[in-house]
């Protein structure tokens, strides 16, 4: 049987669209603090997880609420390191607190797109990772440097496309500055996740085929259609007698 993963981002929006989008998800990526989130909305997030039997992964990004994390920053690699461990404690204390463990890393935004490209940052997002916790799983862009890092240090690395995003020639997604970066319909979603999860491939924005494997698909949980996106998604996957499960620690 083909079994893939399903995450989504959560705790950056509101507990309505957080707990509609769990019973279409096997893992979810928590906002830490830094670009959205706090601890409350951080608790109730490891509720519904434990509710669903959802994994539970941090979602780290650099200090940006303004700019929701998206807006690239000058930061060491000290910095970097820093801002990666004081996230990941946060959420797990939490998760601690409710007899949870955290299941995986993927890191946010602009913080998440510098380590697809940046061998720097890559490198040290995977150690503070590994520093923290080497059991945990490092989610990053499918054929990303995040990846290669990940699997250089011996963690276990989950690759991910994405249903809702577009693709660049490159492989790495259309930025959310040009007019065509996100998908708009749930058709298009569900086609292109179809054809990376069944084919390992997807289509470009200029109609390129690239080749790529994922083991992890994403929807993002601040999108206008995330929960029709995900309810349309889970249902095209399992009509195809495609299992929706995280992978096993």
């Amino acid at each position: 049987m083909v079994r893939i993963d399903v995450n989504a981002d959560i705790a950056e929006t509101g507990i309505d669209i957080d707990a509609a989008l769990m019973p279409y998800i096997s893992s979810a990526n928590i906002a830490c603090g830094f670009h959205a989130g706090s601890p409350l909305q951080m608790a109730a997030a490891v509720r519904l997880c434990l509710q669903h039997k959802v994994a539970i992964g941090a979602h780290p990004s650099y200090r940006d609420r303004e700019g929701f994390g998206r807006r690239p920053q000058r930061s060491s690699a000290a910095e970097i390191y820093q801002l990666m461990q004081d996230q990941l404690a946060a959420l797990d204390a939490i998760a601690q607190a409710q007899q949870a463990r955290l299941h995986h890393v993927k890191p946010h935004g602009a913080l998440y797109n510098e380590a697809a490209v940046t061998p720097e940052v890559a490198n040290v997002i995977a150690a503070a990772v590994r520093d923290f916790d080497s059991g945990l799983c490092l989610v990053g862009l499918a054929n990303s440097q995040l990846i290669r890092s990940g699997d250089a240090i011996g963690l276990r690395t989950l690759a991910e496309g994405f249903a809702d995003r577009h693709y660049t020639d490159d492989g790495m997604l259309v930025p959310r500055t040009q007019e065509d970066a996100l998908v708009e319909t749930a058709s298009e979603a569900i086609d292109q996740a179809m054809e990376m999860v069944l084919k390992r491939q997807v289509r470009t924005c200029s109609g390129a085929i690239l080749g790529i494997e994922v083991q992890t698909l994403c929807l993002h949980g601040d999108g206008p259609h995330a929960v029709v996106f995900a309810q349309a998604l889970w249902e095209a996957l399992t009509g195809h007698g495609i299992q929706i499960s995280a992978e096993q620690t």
